[in-house]
This record gives structure tokens, sequence and C-alpha cells, in this order.
């Protein structure tokens, strides 16, 4: 088992710069893989970043370039930087973990105005 909270969602301008971070409950180091997840209004969960416990990571065509997902073991975090941001970006943004199950946080807005 596992517990995951989200932190540092809110709101920002077209263009500026956001990190969002997840903390568990217990070491990251073994968990299989980690990332980040979004739903936006009337549109299906999207996978937006993942990394997997050695493995590099991986990141939706929207976000590449813009986006970096990272994990620091020590702290049992994973991290979301995202920059240059988009209105199109605005999305409850969730924490997932897989580790023989799906674990999830129970998400932060990131809301972007034009």
């Amino acid at each position: 088992q596992v517990q995951l909270v989200e932190s540092g969602g809110g709101l920002v301008q077209a263009g500026g710069s956001l990190r969002l971070s997840c903390a568990a409950s217990r070491s990251i180091f073994s968990i299989t893989a980690m990332g980040w997840y979004r739903q936006a209004p009337g549109q299906q969960r999207e996978l937006v970043a993942v990394m997997s416990s050695g493995g590099s990571p991986n990141y939706a065509d929207s976000v590449k370039g813009r986006f970096t997902i990272s994990r620091d073991n020590a702290k049992n975090t994973v991290y979301l930087q995202m920059n240059s941001l988009k209105p199109e970006d605005t999305a409850v943004y969730y924490c997932y973990a897989w580790d023989g199950q799906d674990y999830w946080g129970q998400g932060t807005q990131v809301t972007v105005s034009s």
C-alpha cells in the first residue's frame, strides 16, 4: 500500500511555470513506476509523464520539451516541473504509482490563464 499526496498546483499565466510534488507514504525506491496523469473538464484522464524505477521517462507528445518528471528517492517524492504552460494544460493533475496495483493521489488543480 502507498498513499500519494500532491501539492503545488495553482493559477498561472500562459508561459509561466509550476512544479508539482507528489509525496509518498513509504519508500518509492522499489515502486515499479510513478508518474502523472491529468484530467480536464469533460475529458478522459490522460497520461502526462511516467518514470519507471530503472528506466527513462516517457512523456505525452503534448508536453515533450516543456515538462520534466523526476524522482527523489531520499524524500519519497516525485516531481513534475512544468514550463511554458499553455491554457490547454489546465486540468486536475493526479499522481500515479504502480506496484502490482494502481495507486492514485487526490489530485491538484492547475489553471493556466491566457
